[in-house]
């Protein structure tokens, strides 16, 4: 079975909150065709995209042709609106939850669904989580890896994390915003080098802020690999090391990047065997980035074309991974 952790999708009839509330970094989705759009920021084309980001009929296409079983869907970053006023992104968050949870309903052997929730306000990103895990039936939520500037151990996320463990919602953390964007203004390095810098960051943040020791039983999945993260490790163990009076946890980061898991957008194989020496292949989780450009296609060919895993690895990390990340490993899927 291959399930596609790593998939966006948004409401194609999302309101213009830019006509509803105050601010121009709203998402606005701009229709070109009958089977295409632009996402639009700030009067700018953020994206261009076609109707595999809203259609689930066509996804399921894409899938049956792309011999995937199941897309876990997740909303687009762009979407998070963590710099808006905390009740106004909550309206974004809902909708988008709304939407996703209904798309599950209509096809619940096709789609798993993540949420989101608006992350600057502790408070309200843990209204809105309890309302997707416990009444909308989402599996999980899809958080940025940093609010504002602020990194994900900022002493305000405590409280969110802790409900995290409490209710035992997986996280899938995925780049937005991110560091050093004013000097990425060319060849597209946003998506090529910021993002997995700030996926690195979000990660190294987690376990040197304490995060990780104090709540030992989050379950985490990065985006893309983990980014840069798996490759700078052996440099976080030497700071770690040398630099005592820096300490905030017992052990070194190694210890704690035990526990994290990666999707598997990473674009060779010789990365997936990295991934999976050091993490073990129970930690990585096949994903595409479906439906945009940077995506895998097929979904899973990089675990696939892996020649030093196994048979029982792979299929492991092309769909068995991703459903006991999401605590579905007992789900019947005909």
């Amino acid at each position: 079975m291959r399930v596609d952790f790593h998939t966006h999708i948004i409401p194609e009839s999302i309101p213009d909150f830019l006509k509803k509330f105050q601010g121009d970094r709203w998402p606005v989705l701009q229709r070109t065709c009958s089977c295409g759009a632009n996402i639009m920021v700030a009067g700018k084309v953020f994206r261009e995209v076609t109707d595999q980001v809203w259609s689930p009929e066509k996804r399921i296409q894409d899938m049956e042709r792309e011999k995937v079983d199941m897309q876990v869907l997740s909303p687009i970053p762009v979407t998070f609106s963590y710099w808006a006023p905390a009740e106004e992104a909550e309206i974004m968050a809902r909708i988008q939850n709304d939407f996703i949870a209904e798309t599950v309903n209509q096809y619940p052997t096709k789609f798993i669904g993540l949420g989101t929730v608006p992350l600057q306000n502790a408070t309200l990103a843990i209204r809105e989580m309890d309302r997707c895990i416990h009444e909308l039936g989402l599996k999980g939520i899809e958080i940025g890896t940093n609010v504002n500037g602020k990194n994900l151990d900022d002493p305000s996320l405590v409280e969110f994390f802790e409900m995290c463990e409490k209710w035992e919602v997986p996280l899938f953390v995925h780049p937005w915003e991110t560091l050093g964007g004013e000097r990425m203004p060319r060849h597209n390095l946003m998506y090529t080098v910021g993002m997995p810098s700030e996926t690195a960051l979000a990660a190294a943040s987690l376990i040197l802020g304490g995060v990780m020791e104090k709540f030992p039983r989050l379950k985490i999945c990065f985006s893309h690999g983990g980014g840069s993260f798996p490759f700078i490790l052996p440099r976080l163990d030497k700071g770690w090391q040398v630099w005592p009076h820096l300490r905030l946890i017992d052990k070194p980061p190694s210890y704690y990047a035990k526990k994290f898991y990666f999707d598997s957008i990473v674009n060779d194989p010789v990365n997936i065997k990295y991934l999976v020496e050091n993490f073990g292949h129970d930690r990585v989780i096949m994903g595409s980035d479906y439906p945009f450009l940077l995506r895998e296609v097929p979904p899973g060919q990089v675990i696939d074309d892996a020649m030093a895993l196994t048979s029982e690895q792979k299929l492991a990390m092309l769909g068995e991974n991703a459903l006991k990340f999401l605590n579905m490993e007992k789900a019947v899927i005909k």
